[in-house]
Formats: structure tokens, C-alpha cells, sequence
């Protein structure tokens, strides 16, 4: 792998020779795989795998099986996330204690965000947002995959957090950033690395964040993350945060046997945590917990949730929508468009107030979709944690059908079918609906998620262990 000179020459003098020298031959290493157990959805371990230290639903996989061809996968029972990432599953676990309220504030793909929700306590609610709005869809469908209902998906800049008043116990900041640690498993990381482009990022980061601390109650944690070396994004934005707002920088618990690096900023002390290829096993991370002070002034205020849209609502009652029908636990119904969604109560005050402020794209479960006097199952209900699975009619698909139905093809249901909605099964995980006609029957599978290769598989991976 060829990198940069510059970039070699700043990194040298930053690890020391032989922590670069480690780190560079593991470049010309193949990268690790790694998943992350859906706990709500599937009590068992992947095969043939080595857990992940610092993540206990974590795993490190022998080789890299063909993902997209495990309807495990498309029925979130795992995610699949670089095994760095995973620490915030630690950091989590470590300070959130009671139920909180949490913003991921630039979230795509989801793996953290994913990650996150696992390992907040009952009660909590997470607002995952990502700017971009091609990487906000991304977003929210490995939300829906993952199929937990305290979640509010959005698409929205910094800015607009503070304009709109919110304020969150929780805040990660896993901020856009050079790349460095992507060079292993992407090239164009490499090509578009520069000095520039590294100033461009640390000024970029420190304006996020210092929209995100605005945003943060008193007493609060932020969880400042990259995917870079350098001190300039690293260490020095840190102690930036330090200077500027007064933030605390917490430690977390680790263990020596894991190889994760401390700060490599001559003079600061404090603690960081650094995952370097050939010390961890993983790509680069950097990350850090800063807590703001207990009698820091409040900078961000809640007012009293806004009042309904009724018409909206109204459309949701005309057609006699109860959550309890479809959902375990306590459910209130929304719209949005033509979308009915079910939020746990324990998220309605907070969305009732951000709808009005901020662009969201999911909240709860979709249940439905309306269309004329019917009702159209949404593929989140299916995927929900929470979802009734006795209040459907259930067909086992062997893998074959399996893969047809997530490439939207058409699937012959036993005749002993009963005409209406269908769910699918493979192995006991639920794919998604069906609507069965008679004579035929309608793949309800979203279209903007079908497997779209060709390719026909020997044999189902084996990853997960059933």
C-alpha cells in the first residue's frame, strides 16, 4: 500500500517508530470482519467467531461471508460494524445508568447509532440524525432493520438542533474526518487524503461540536469520535474542548490485553482511546468523553410540545389503526403523509416537540402506509421488536424462496393461504409481508431495498448460529 510521504513522515513522529512500524505492516494485512448481535432479536452467537472484548454482542468473523445473501441480515438479527466502532456499546454501558435522552448527531450509516440504542437503558430515547439526505435514507433503513422503537431518524444540520431548542443528556459526535483509518479498506480515503483537507476537518469538527455542546443539559456526556491518526482532529480538538467549555474528559474502563493506545499528544494526559491497526484488532478509532459541567447555564430549552396536527390524525383514526392490534407495550399513533407510525409513549412529548422544528424521517414503527380505504403494512412493523407476531398469518420460506422474496420477485404461498396480509419467515427470522390475493400474491418487500444481484448462491452463509 502506498500512502502519502507527508502522511508517513507526520505519523512516524506521532507513534514513535515502532508503533508505526507495527501499524504499517498491518495495512498490508487483510482487514478484520466483524458483526454485532441483535440481542431483541436473536439469543445466540455467531459461528465459528472470536468475541469482540469490548463489546459483549460483538464478534470478529474467520473470513468475509457473502453478507448479502444471509436473510439474517436483511431481518436484522445482526449489523455489521467494524469492531472499533463497537466501543461505544462500552462507553455507554459505563455512564448512561438511568433513562436518558440521546442524540447521534451525525449517524449514517447507523452502526453506532445501533449500537447505541442496545446499550441504553429501558426508557431512553435516541434521535439519530445524519445531514446528508442520501446517507439519511441509508439511515433510517438500518433503523427499521434493527427494529427498535425508541428511535426518532432525522435529517438535519447541527444548526438546526440549536434553533430548535432540544436539549439531550447524551450526545455522540462521530464527526466527519480525513479518513485515516479507513485506508486499509478504502483506496479513495488514501487519494483524497492532504494536509489541507486535514485543517479543513479539525475547523469543521470543532464547529459541530460546538453546536452539539449547546445542545448538551448540564451534567452531561459527549462522545467525541473519528476514524483518524492525526493529533490535529485527535488530542488537539480535545483539548480545544477543554479550554473552551470548560469539558471534563472521563475514562473508560479498559484492559491492557486489548492494545488500545492513550493520548500520543506531547503534554496531554488526559484520557483517549486509540485503536491502531497492529495494536487492536480493528481499523483506526479515536474517541473520547467529555462531561460538561453540573452548573454549566442550561443553553437549550424544551417548550411545551406543540398541538396536533388533527387532521392528520384523523385519517389514522378513520381507519380504526390500534398499535396494540400489531405491537407489544404502550403505543400512541402519528402521521406523517400517508404514513401511520406508532411511538412508544415514552418518545411522544419529545416528538410532539421536534416535529415542528426539525425534518424527520422515521419515528417509532411505521405501521401502515394509507392507500384509499386500505392500509398497507410498513416493513418496519415487520422488522419491530415489539411486533405481534400472532396477530398475522405466518409462512416458513425455505432459502431459495427466501432470497426471491428480498429480491422482490414473486413467491407461490401454500394454498392453504389465507386471502389478506402474510408475513414470511425464514428459520424463524421475519423477512417482511405479503398480500395474498387468491390466485396469486403481492411481494410487499420495499422495492429501494431488494437484493439487485443476479447471483444465485450454493447454500445460505452460515454466520449465525440457529
Amino acid at each position: 500500500m502506498t500512502l502519502p510521504d507527508i502522511f508517513e513522515v507526520n505519523t512516524r513522529l506521532i507513534m514513535g517508530d515502532e508503533m508505526y512500524r507495527r501499524f504499517r505492516e498491518a495495512l498490508d494485512e487483510e482487514a478484520s470482519v466483524s458483526i454485532r448481535i441483535n440481542r431483541k432479536k436473536c439469543n445466540t452467537a455467531a459461528n465459528n467467531a472470536e468475541s469482540v472484548p469490548w463489546c459483549e454482542n460483538g464478534y470478529y468473523m474467520k473470513n468475509r461471508p457473502n453478507f448479502t445473501f444471509d436473510p439474517f441480515l436483511h431481518s436484522g438479527w445482526y449489523y455489521v460494524q467494524e469492531a472499533s466502532s463497537m466501543f461505544i456499546h462500552r462507553v455507554i454501558s459505563q455512564y448512561v445508568k438511568k433513562p436518558s435522552d440521546m442524540l447521534d448527531l451525525c449517524a449514517a450509516p447507523g452502526g453506532k447509532s445501533t449500537a447505541a440504542i442496545a446499550a441504553l437503558p429501558e426508557g431512553s430515547t435516541l434521535m439519530s440524525n445524519e445531514p446528508m439526505k442520501p446517507r439519511a435514507q441509508i439511515l433510517a433503513e438500518n433503523i427499521s432493520k434493527w427494529g427498535y422503537s425508541n428511535v426518532i431518524v432525522t435529517n438535519n444540520f447541527p444548526k438546526d438542533y440549536v434553533a430548535s431548542g432540544l436539549s439531550f443528556d447524551v450526545i455522540l459526535c462521530d464527526v466527519p474526518c480525513s479518513g485515516e483509518g479507513m485506508f486499509r479498506k478504502d483506496n479513495a480515503a488514501i487519494e483524497e487524503w492532504s494536509v489541507r483537507n486535514v485543517e479543513q476537518c479539525s475547523r469543521l469538527q470543532r464547529e459541530i461540536v460546538a453546536s452539539a455542546w449547546q445542545c448538551l443539559r448540564p451534567g452531561g456526556i459527549l462522545i467525541y469520535s473519528t476514524c483518524t491518526f492525526n493529533t490535529k482532529e485527535d488530542e488537539e480538538n480535545i483539548r480545544h474542548f477543554c479550554n473552551e467549555y470548560g469539558a471534563e474528559v472521563l475514562p473508560v474502563d479498559t484492559e491492557g490485553s486489548w492494545g488500545i493506545q492513550g493520548s500520543l499528544l506531547d503534554g496531554f494526559d488526559a484520557p483517549v482511546y486509540r485503536f491502531i491497526p497492529g495494536c487492536t484488532k480493528g481499523e483506526g478509532l479515536f474517541l473520547a468523553v467529555l462531561k460538561k459541567d453540573d452548573d454549566a447555564p442550561i443553553t437549550a430549552k424544551r417548550d411545551k410540545a406543540q398541538a396536533l396536527n388533527k387532521k392528520r390524525n384523523k385519517s389514522a383514526e378513520s381507519h380504526s389503526i390500534k398499535p396494540s392490534d400489531f405491537l407489544k407495550g404502550n403505543y400512541n399513533t402519528r402521521t406523517s403523509g400517508d404514513e401511520i407510525w406508532a411511538l412508544p409513549e415514552s418518545i411522544c412529548n419529545l416528538y410532539d416537540f421536534a416535529s415542528s422544528r426539525l425534518h424527520i424521517l422515521s419515528a417509532g414503527v411505521a405501521v401502515g402506509r394509507i392507500k384509499g380505504r386500505d392500509i398497507i403494512p410498513c416493513q418496519a412493523l415487520a422488522l419491530s421488536t415489539d411486533l405481534r407476531r400472532e396477530a398475522f398469518h405466518c409462512v416458513e420460506l425455505d432459502y431459495c424462496q427466501a432470497i426471491d422474496y428480498l429480491r422482490k420477485e414473486a413467491i407461490t404461498l401454500p394454498e392453504s393461504t389465507p386471502k389478506g396480509i402474510v408475513l414470511v419467515t425464514y428459520r424463524n427470522a421475519v423477512l417482511g409481508f405479503m398480500k395474498n390475493i387468491g390466485n396469486r400474491a403481492n411481494n410487499l418487500y420495499p422495492q429501494e431495498w431488494k437484493i439487485k444481484s443476479t447471483h444465485v448462491p450454493y447454500a445460505a452463509p452460515d454466520i449465525i448460529k440457529v
